[in-house]
């Protein structure tokens, strides 16, 4: 098989705007894109200093970037060299000099789309997406947080969220009266005579807006739910903020759901434990989450003195999570997509749950039809009273709308809402998988014994190690793939007999014969999940538990390995204990590693592994 281009391939888009979106003597004027309908709101803020905070966490979203950027001037001297060329030049030349220096740069902080913008009858949404790939945020606004002039126009379009509008937020304060305007003509110019009209044409990556289609889509998943107060929030930002990061220790924000008592917050490597002052956990089955991006939290520290709940909603450990702030007529959802860019295992997990839509049905404009009848938002219940569709033909067509960019979910009220996210209809076909080496190895993943999977090997206190043989009939040679998984399926160690991974390893991304090796250990792990003689299938598994005390928390692994079952019990941060029991037969070994389960549970013990 041909070694693969990987380079990101792109989407063109374009933007048209009457004028630059402003904060001018005390307007707020959002100016909307003219090649979409038109969209028109207007009235009076009652609340100036929430709509900045709010506002202001919703930039800060999209400005953000996590992703690690070693030290490198080259860029800086670039800078200085652009400077002191573009000295002596007019505005107009300098400010497209500086576009170009951007565009060579750093070219996708000049290509990630406007914020997208819906006035619906019940109030006025924004959605962004961050540059680095891991932060969506939709900020709504009910209309009661302004003393509207006219009637809305109700629609979608894009602003112009540019830096300058942002430094014009910082300057609204409570006794200055603020008026907020969205619209094509919000400016009140709309000829290029007066004011220069605004031409935007971006290549936006792929990569980037199939994130934003995933992870948007993921929020109608079924999800975990618990409530956490404002202060647990500021609690943990607290502490991230006095203790810096510990290289090579664990980053993550473990959650421990017992029903019946206040969830509790543990912050790792420290094993700090915060108990929520949000009440008591209303589930009921007990549970042990590990959320990852906690610094992403950071984001929403200016909107906490405004907030009045918090709810927490989790695909599972290491998978996408999403925060539900609440204030008074304000709600933001922020979901963070639990794995960074070079986690390429978390993110095929991810994949694994969303179906991959590729072209329209009927069904969907059905759907669409309907919401496009004023009514703009229905629950599920309305939908499916309303388009007679079958709950589950319902729930499949409306979970493409949302991949495909013409439907959102909206989470914190539990609607679907009708919002094109461009105007133009996307090409489905491009973004159904990350990069050329993903359709490969999901082709692989398809063919008939392409992929052999070796015994599992289970390394205490480390991980899974998964071997495997690939073949690929295009190359006449077989592939000898290997990783080591972690806890929540990120990738500690590949390696893989292809050229590609001989030259650069990992630099340039995994092979495809590395994702086939993941996408096969995928599939297999959901077969043995799947039907009521699944447990029949397990010969090879390990559980974690634990259980917190007065006297510190407890850890207890139980490892099935055919004929014998392994037990580790000890205090957590120490050396376990270890007992190995040998079984005349696979299915004595699988009775009593079940019943051993079936045990630690009733002791109260809270399992880390998941179902």
């Amino acid at each position: 098989m041909a070694e693969i281009d990987d380079e990101a391939a792109r989407t063109p888009i374009a933007l048209s705007y009457a004028g630059a979106s402003q904060v001018a003597g005390g307007e707020v004027a959002l100016v909307g894109d003219l090649l979409r309908p038109p969209v028109a709101l207007a009235g009076r803020v009652r609340q100036p200093l929430l709509l900045r905070e709010a506002l202001s966490a919703l930039y800060a979203v999209v400005a953000s970037d996590y992703r690690y950027h070693p030290k490198d001037r080259t860029a800086y001297l670039a800078y200085l060299r652009l400077k002191k060329e573009s000295a002596g030049l007019g505005l107009w030349q300098a400010q497209q000099a500086y576009f170009s220096w951007l565009h060579r740069t750093d070219p996708l902080a000049a290509m990630i789309l406007d914020p997208i913008v819906a006035v619906h009858p019940d109030g006025v949404l924004f959605e962004v997406f961050s540059k680095d790939e891991s932060s969506y945020a939709q900020l709504h606004l009910d209309h009661a947080l302004f003393e509207l002039d006219a009637e809305p126009t109700f629609g979608v379009t894009n602003i112009d969220f540019s830096p300058a509008l942002f430094d014009g937020l910082e300057q609204m304060r409570s006794y200055r009266a603020t008026h907020l305007s969205i619209g094509s003509a919000s400016v009140g110019v709309t000829t290029s005579e007066t004011r220069p009209v605004i031409e935007k044409k971006l290549n936006v990556p792929d990569a980037w807006l199939r994130g934003l289609l995933q992870v948007q889509s993921a929020a109608s998943l079924p999800l975990l739910r618990f409530k956490l107060a404002p202060m647990d929030v500021y609690n943990v930002l607290r502490h991230l903020r006095m203790h810096a990061d510990q290289k090579g220790k664990r980053r993550g924000l473990r959650v421990e759901l017992v029903p019946g008592e206040p969830a509790r917050l543990v912050l790792e490597p420290w094993e700090t434990v915060l108990a929520s002052s949000a009440g008591i956990y209303q589930g009921s089955v007990a549970r042990v989450v590990r959320i990852w991006g906690r610094r992403r939290l950071l984001l929403m520290q200016r909107l906490l003195p405004y907030l009045e709940t918090i709810d927490v909603c989790v695909l599972g450990s290491g998978l996408p999570s999403f925060w539900i702030f609440r204030g008074q007529g304000v709600t933001l959802t922020l979901g963070l997509t639990g794995f960074t860019a070079a986690n390429w295992s978390q993110a095929l997990q991810f994949d694994l749950l969303l179906p991959r839509p590729t072209e329209s049905s009927e069904n969907l404009l059905t759907i669409i039809k309907y919401l496009a009848a004023g009514l703009w938002s229905a629950s599920f219940a309305d939908l499916k009273k309303g388009t007679q569709l079958k709950k589950t033909v319902l729930a499949e067509t409306l979970q493409r709308g949302c991949q495909e960019g013409r439907l959102m979910f909206d989470l914190a009220r539990d609607v679907y809402r009708l919002r094109p996210l461009v105007e133009t209809p996307l090409d489905l076909v491009k973004l159904q998988y990350r990069s050329p080496r993903q359709r490969v190895a999901h082709d692989l993943a398809q063919r008939q014994q392409a992929i052999e999977l070796a015994p599992e090997n289970r390394i205490p206190g480390t991980g899974l190690e998964l071997t495997g043989k690939v073949t690929v009939a295009e190359d006449r040679r077989d592939y000898r793939p290997q990783l080591l998984l972690g806890d929540e399926g990120q990738v500690l160690k590949a390696e893989c007999t292809c050229s590609l991974f001989r030259k650069q390893g990992l630099k340039a991304g995994p092979c495809a014969h590395l994702i086939a090796l993941r996408l096969a250990w995928a599939q297999e792990e959901k077969r043995r999940g799947e039907g009521a003689e699944a447990r029949q299938l397990v010969t090879i598994e390990t559980k974690a538990f634990t259980r917190r005390d007065a006297h510190g928390e407890r850890v207890f692994q139980v490892t099935l390995d055919r004929q014998k079952m392994i037990l580790r019990w000890g205090d957590a941060g120490q050396d376990l204990r270890r007992q190995t029991l040998k079984f005349p037969s696979v299915d004595a070994a699988r009775t009593a590693y079940f019943a051993r389960l079936g045990e630690l549970a009733d002791a109260g013990f809270l399992s880390v592994t998941g179902d």
